[in-house]
């Protein structure tokens, strides 16, 4: 797609072609136009002059002419020096956006950049560089599925080094699968003090969050879509919820405590709180971060150690140890298969 668009549309924001100028001055008239009405010219998207509606993906809205002018300014400013030309283009092309913001329609009380949506993993690995940057203070991230490939923790460490490099603060939510990856320690070693991670039986989807000012969440299934969120509330509500799951989870440098029943470890005990309430296998396996075929396995061996001969009679003992999280019926302690009730001498 890059190469067809450098192809047939070889120019940048400050010299569109006449098709896209019409299609981008009618995007900025009407407030948005649908995706097909792009198809050709695919360099309105490729320039993020256009991007898929928050609200409905089969529409595109535009980019606010005041943010193209500050991006042409800003590359102006950085290649001035290596040419010159590129001065003159780009005062045409600021007159001709800042004639077009006066036609810009934007509803009171809201800002055109609160939420975008970023399509594309080179728009998102940008959008992150650019926050980056910016970032002062802190990084917040929430990393959901269990251990973290080497090409997934080395996909962000140019950024985690240029923040600690600047002092920023790091704090990262993991599941507890994820203590067993020797990538993720090698990671945390590497950074030092600049990043802190606890983990929790399940988190929440992906979020990254610099500064409580700008927060990235995933937008479809395989993350090849992102959202740029900087309206206040949003991402003061997410700040929030890791606030909260943050108290819940347990520092990674400590170990996981103990359930309290004899031959159950703390993952079965999850497992049989999921599976108390209702949930599938496969359902089960994705909020832990393992494989279904391991989800299956402790499914096992929670009935072994239970004595149930089915997931009926399995939900019943689980019930009765009190690992659903209700408070466990009759007797202290359930009496496990092969074990003599102490009440029974």
């Amino acid at each position: 797609m890059a190469g067809h668009v450098a192809q047939e549309h070889p120019h940048g924001a400050d010299r569109l072609c006449a098709a896209g100028d019409r299609v981008y001055s009618r995007a900025v008239r009407r407030g948005r136009v649908p995706r097909q009405d792009a198809e050709p010219v695919p360099c309105l998207l490729e320039l993020a002059l256009l991007h898929p509606d928050p609200d409905d993906m089969d529409w595109l809205v535009p980019t606010s002419p005041q943010e193209v002018m500050t991006r042409l300014l800003r590359g102006v400013h950085d290649e001035v020096s290596a040419s010159q030309r590129r001065v003159g283009s780009a005062v045409e092309a600021f007159e001709r956006y800042a004639g077009l913001g006066r036609l810009l329609r934007t509803p009171a009380g809201t800002e055109s950049t609160a939420i975008r949506v970023l399509d594309g993993l080179s728009r998102i690995q940008a959008a992150m560089d650019e926050a980056t940057q910016a970032c002062t203070t802190e990084v917040l991230t929430v990393q959901p599925g269990g251990i973290r490939r080497e090409a997934e923790l080395s996909e962000g460490l140019h950024r985690a080094l240029a923040l600690r490099g600047r002092g920023v603060r790091m704090r990262d939510l993991y599941t507890h699968v994820a203590r067993h990856g020797q990538g993720l320690l090698n990671y945390l070693e590497l950074m030092g003090d600049a990043v802190e991670a606890r983990t929790l039986d399940e988190v929440i989807d992906r979020l990254i969050l610099f500064d409580r000012t700008v927060a990235f969440v995933p937008a479809n299934t395989d993350r090849t879509m992102a959202l740029e969120l900087r309206h206040p509330a949003l991402v003061g509500y997410l700040g929030t919820v890791f606030e909260r799951l943050w108290r819940l989870a347990i520092p990674l440098t400590a170990p996981l405590p103990a359930t309290g029943i004899e031959g159950i470890s703390l993952r079965e005990q999850s497992i049989a709180a999921l599976l108390a309430e209702g949930h599938q296998d496969a359902v089960i396996a994705e909020r832990l971060g393992i494989s279904v075929r391991t989800a299956r396995a402790h499914i096992t061996r929670l009935s072994e150690t239970l004595g149930a001969a089915s997931r009926t009679q399995l939900g019943v003992r689980i019930a009765q140890a009190g690992l659903d999280g209700s408070p466990r019926t009759g007797p202290a302690s359930v009496i496990l298969p092969g074990r003599e009730s102490p009440t029974a001498r």
